[in-house]
Order: structure tokens, then C-alpha cells, then sequence
């Protein structure tokens, strides 16, 4: 960090150059305008150095990472954002026509529910139970890859994810 608190203009280069390339080896593109997004990387740098996980800058971290699971970049609404407006919430991530110019990203409401109804559901999820299965089945939150195994992968093989952002699915 410097002495205005971003992080230092060599890290943040580095952090977008990593993340445009994960972006386009899955098919996803960043926003092209490039500081706008450079602005949200500073922020998920100072969430990272702040919390130890890139929090959405977009969003209002709680510091638990546990809750904030689903707010860790790319969230779990990205795709959905993606697929109905055109862009993520914090339109890091958008579509092919706003990459390209075609279209304006708009103002996105907010997916995410309240964490009153977060810690609720899952309570709830945790009293499920599907007998009859040899493996339990894991389901990745941020892209919906599923696998049967003992465990979750180290790392999603689809969206590169790590294995803490896998729910047990059945």
C-alpha cells in the first residue's frame, strides 16, 4: 500500500493483467473501461489486504469470511448478473456487448439476500439429507460444476475457484 492507502500502482497492473487473462481463458470479459476497472481491482487488493479475501468492493464486507463466501471475487451472482443485465454488480465482469461497446451496463440490483435469511437458509440446508448415494456430490457456488468425491477439488476445474467456495450439494 502507499501513502494514499491503494495499493501501489505495480500490484494493481499485475492483479489486472492476472485476472483479465483468468477472465478470458473462461470465457468471461473485464470492463473495458480501464480505470473504472482499475479502481475495483484497487479495492479488491485493500479487501484482501484488509479481510485476507477479495471481498466485492461493491459490497459491505462483515470481515467473516464464512459469511462473506458468497461476496468473494467472482461472486456468486456473476453469472446471473452477466445473463440478466449484462454485468456483474460491480460490472467488473460484463458481456460480450458491453466488452465490445454495443451496449451500455446499467445499474444492477443487489442478489444477494439479507444475513438474517443467509444464516437461516443455511440452517435449513444443513437438515437435509439424501440417502442412497456412494459419494457425497459438491456443487462449485460460483459456477455450478458439480463432482462426486469424498472431498471438493483443491480448485474448481471450470472457473478456477478454491475448493472453500464448493457446498455439499447431495
Amino acid at each position: 500500500m502507499n501513502d494514499s492507502g491503494l495499493p501501489d500502482s505495480s500490484k494493481t497492473d499485475a492483479f489486472y493483467a492476472q485476472l483479465k487473462s483468468e477472465a478470458e481463458a473462461s470465457g468471461y470479459q473485464l470492463n473495458p473501461d480501464a480505470d473504472f476497472t482499475r479502481d475495483l481491482v484497487d479495492g479488491l487488493l485493500m479487501n484482501k489486504e484488509r479481510y485476507g479475501y477479495q471481498a466485492c468492493p461493491c459490497r459491505l464486507s462483515s470481515g467473516d469470511k464464512a459469511d462473506d463466501m458468497d461476496i468473494i471475487c467472482p461472486c456468486d451472482y456473476r453469472d446471473a448478473d452477466i445473463a440478466d443485465y449484462g454485468a456483474c454488480y460491480c460490472a467488473l465482469y460484463v458481456s460480450k456487448e458491453i466488452a465490445e461497446g454495443k451496449k451500455q451496463a446499467a445499474s444492477i440490483p443487489e442478489r444477494r439476500t439479507p444475513q438474517e435469511e443467509r444464516a437461516a437458509a443455511k440452517q435449513a440446508q444443513g437438515k437435509l439429507m439424501i440417502s442412497g448415494l456412494s459419494l457425497p456430490v459438491w456443487r462449485c457456488s460460483v459456477c455450478g460444476y458439480l463432482c462426486a468425491r469424498e472431498h471438493p477439488p483443491e480448485e474448481c476445474p471450470i472457473c478456477k475457484v478454491d475448493r472453500e467456495r464448493f457446498q455439499r450439494f447431495m
